[in-house]
């Protein structure tokens, strides 16, 4: 079931909260071994939440659009309880969480019931989902492939079937990646659009939080619960909530649709634009246009996430270097050594870039572009080849997204199928704050059949051993 479908069979009566998050946990138990997505599971606190939802639902009260739904988060979010440990060895050492992070606690005030944390790339610096510590996160699809990172967790529970509904950041791509890998549907909002506060940073000017999940509906719904100033993010926009889900079903007829080309038309595997050019055919957009310095854009926002992430973990690198990733550390290491000109540079760009782009929203209101230049790899692959030429994988999965996220614009990661195999995913870009185009653009490929999020096949029930 989908978050909308559980949230309208929880407030209806139809299927209790405790239910829920019990099928949630039971299917958790049985599949998660093979996934590897979870890393902490809250079961007491998940059902003793659930029985006060039912409780509450039984004297009339109200309880929220995601009333008893089950969902989980990347375990950068603050758990109350648990230690944030950002995927990190180093981290799992510091003291539980006094609170819950600020979109956790307005995900359980919409009636939303955590069960877990997830499993992610060291300190979010990766697209892979391998994580040296607890182990990779599988691809449901086909487990000897790759979930994607650094969200891999939060990607590969939702194709597993284990919850409707998870939460990720991105940064550079890291809702977005396994968006595509895992094939689910994936919202990163404008940067400060929500808060970040209770969650552990990467690139302080460039980390996006968002939701995940199997339909557009289920992120609207996510997202709309979200939204709102909050005081404990210095970043998180004033701007009140602008509800998306009301208009997610008008179509696109008023819409100016147009695919990038380009920088975003090469460069990547057959399957990735095949993608973007049904969608754009089943969307009626013919318009192609060309993001301005977007290879230039990618290169400044490598610079600085590097120089801001180093800057970040300086004194962990100098005193625990030995207890890192050794493939993050060395990220790391080489961004503590840019020179502060080479930085300042990037970042004079940047203004000059969202200014450009910025322009460009002026005659187009959505651009379609791929998510990832290939389908999810096998696990344990270090190259990938772009161009002809063989390249590090990991830093190199990020082609197409870090040139959007680099200004900070929504998108909205959609999961396209080709005849077989894996999913690839395609991007819907918009304007800034305008998360609601990017979102009914989404919501038409999902409603023309193009674009869908089913439960891996061999997890839509759990095995019969483990019943």
């Amino acid at each position: 079931m989908t978050a909308a479908e559980i949230a309208d069979a929880v407030a209806s009566g139809r299927l209790t909260a405790r239910a829920a998050v019990a099928d949630a946990l039971a299917r958790i138990a049985a599949l998660d071994g093979r996934v590897n997505a979870f890393t902490d599971v809250t079961g007491e606190r998940a059902l003793s939440a659930a029985d006060a939802l039912d409780a509450r639902l039984a004297r009339g009260e109200p309880v929220g659009p995601l009333a008893g739904v089950p969902f989980a988060v990347k375990n950068l979010f603050d758990v109350a309880g648990l230690p944030t440990r950002a995927g990190s060895r180093i981290n799992r050492e510091r003291p539980p969480a006094g609170r819950d992070g600020a979109l956790v606690r307005r995900l359980e005030a919409a009636g939303a019931i955590l069960v877990g944390a997830l499993n992610m790339g060291e300190y979010a610096y990766d697209f892979t989902g391998e994580n040296v510590h607890d182990g990779p996160s599988r691809n449901p699809h086909d487990l000897a492939h790759m979930s994607g990172g650094s969200s891999g967790g939060s990607g590969a529970a939702l194709a597993a079937g284990l919850v409707p509904l998870t939460l990720g950041s991105d940064t550079n791509g890291s809702i977005r990646v396994p968006s595509a890998f895992c094939g689910c549907f994936g919202l990163k909002p404008t940067y400060g659009r929500l808060s970040r506060a209770g969650s552990f940073p990467f690139v302080g000017s460039l980390d996006h939080l968002g939701p995940m999940a199997r339909s557009t509906r289920d992120l609207a719904l996510a997202y709309d619960a979200m939204q709102g100033p909050d005081p404990d993010d210095p970043v998180a926009t004033r701007r009140p909530a602008e509800p998306v889900l009301p208009g997610l079903e008008a179509g696109t007829g008023d819409l100016r649709i147009a695919v990038a080309g380009g920088y975003f038309a090469r460069g990547g595997d057959p399957e990735v634009f095949e993608a973007v050019r049904r969608a754009a055919e089943a969307l009626g957009a013919a318009a192609v246009v060309e993001i301005p310095e977007a290879a230039r854009a990618r290169a400044a926002a490598y610079v600085i996430s590097a120089a801001e992430g180093a800057a970040l973990h300086l004194d962990r690198l100098r005193t625990r270097a030995a207890d890192f990733d050794p493939a993050v550390r060395d990220r790391l290491l080489a961004g503590a050594m840019i020179p502060a000109p080479l930085v300042e540079r990037a970042q004079k760009f940047r203004r000059w870039y969202a200014g450009a782009v910025a322009a460009l929203f002026e005659t187009v209101d959505v651009v379609l572009a791929p998510a990832t230049p290939c389908r999810a790899p096998r696990g344990g692959e270090t190259t990938l080849v772009l161009d002809g030429v063989a390249m590090p994988l990991r830093p190199n999965i990020g082609v197409f997204t870090q040139p959007l996220s680099f200004i900070g614009l929504p998108v909205a990661a959609v999961p396209v199928w080709p005849e077989a195999g894996l999913p690839v995913g395609v991007q819907v870009v918009a304007a800034p704050w305008r998360e609601d185009r990017a979102l009914r653009v989404a919501r038409a490929l999902e409603a023309a059949g193009l674009a869908r999020a089913p439960v891996a096949v061999g997890m839509e029930s759990p095995p019969q051993e483990a019943a």
